[in-house]
């Protein structure tokens, strides 16, 4: 009698264990498929985000990989000389002493480039202008490159004036110039401030005239043209004084924010450092999380993407969600669950079959 019970009990409790996680698990899937907002991968805190760059870090920076990457970069061309001084940074940083032959190979290729650039008289035209020479010439040659807001006025000025007269309007050029210039009266920004949107929407604009702009970061340049600018607008000579209305609020936000992440980027840096982080950015998200490195690590930030690459760079600033991991441990308990219900019906049944076969005998 008392082991009936007792095998009763351990049943309900089998059951009960089962019928909880299949409810736990049940109700953290429900929640996810029935909200868009709720996400498996959520963003770290910033003191998060920071910790777990320097981890990735620690763990990747070591000198055999350090020297690897200087190498690749010496071997580029045109060699791009913010990410090896970053990544000789990391090697300071860390201790890490490099091979002799490689830091004789650094100073080689240093000497031939800025030799080139200064003979060539490239420097004089980065000093003139950093939009009509390369980015590798601007490093070199330590070009002040400026992100005037001015030239948002300007643009949109010449992109009036060509609608009004039938000339081809840069549709680009009028797309950030508005961005720059009208989103934040527009209340299209959901951060920052005006001055931030503004430097980067001009490093935007800069960035496409150098040929910087990554592929998927100018497709949604392109598309907020298309779907975000009132282009009827566009045709009338007085619209300086009310460059909002030029813009769909809802179709330009994510550009705007994108423009104002990589402001944030540009004022805790430089404009040069920035135009080279740029490689990095495809979209909101990524500029995001790179403007939350650079304000909380500075110019640290390059070293860590050039070691990392972009891909655990990014990953670092998210986190698995708390619904995602109780949807986990739900799985884990129903499995659990399920197992020890199996183990106790075919422990149950070799016993019964165990005490037949002593029966029988």
């Amino acid at each position: 009698m008392i082991r009936r019970a007792a095998r009763g009990l351990a049943r309900a409790a089998l059951v009960a264990g089962l019928a909880l996680s299949v409810t736990a698990t049940g109700w953290a899937g429900w929640k996810i498929a029935r909200d868009p907002l709720i996400r498996p991968l959520v963003d770290r805190s910033v003191a998060g985000f920071v910790a777990a760059l320097e981890r990735e870090t620690a763990r990747t920076a070591t000198p055999e990989a350090v020297a690897v990457r200087l190498s690749a970069l010496l071997d580029e061309d045109p060699r791009n000389w913010i990410a090896i001084a970053a990544v000789e940074d990391v090697a300071a940083e860390r201790g890490i002493l490099l091979p002799q032959a490689l830091t004789a190979r650094r100073t080689a290729a240093w000497d031939a480039d800025s030799g080139v650039f200064a003979v060539a008289g490239g420097c004089l035209v980065c000093a003139w202008d950093a939009a009509e020479c390369s980015l590798s010439e601007a490093l070199i040659c330590n070009a002040p490159v400026t992100l005037s807001p001015v030239g948002d006025v300007l643009g949109i000025g010449r992109a009036g004036l060509a609608a009004a007269t039938g000339a081809e309007v840069d549709q680009l050029d009028l797309t950030l110039s508005a961005v720059g210039l009208g989103a934040t009266v527009a209340a299209v920004a959901t951060g920052g401030s005006s001055l931030t949107l503004k430097a980067g929407a001009s490093l935007l604009k800069l960035a496409r005239r150098m040929s910087l702009v990554p592929p998927r970061l100018l497709a949604l340049i392109l598309d907020t043209a298309r779907t975000g600018i009132r282009w009827d607008e566009a045709m009338r000579l007085d619209t300086l004084t009310d460059p909002a209305r030029l813009i769909d609020p809802v179709a330009v936000r994510p550009l705007a924010e994108t423009a104002s992440d990589l402001g944030r980027v540009a004022g805790r840096l430089d404009a040069a450092t920035t135009l080279h982080l740029l490689r990095y950015v495809d979209g909101p998200e990524d500029a995001r999380r790179l403007a939350v490195a650079t304000e909380a690590m500075g110019p640290k930030v390059v070293g860590r993407l050039e070691i990392l690459g972009k891909s655990r760079f990014m990953r670092a600033g998210l986190r698995w969600s708390d619904q995602a991991v109780a949807l986990v441990l739900g799985f884990f308990g129903l499995a659990a669950s399920l197992a020890s219900a199996l183990a106790g019906l075919v422990q149950g049944r070799l016993m019964r079959r165990g005490l037949r076969h002593l029966s029988h005998r």
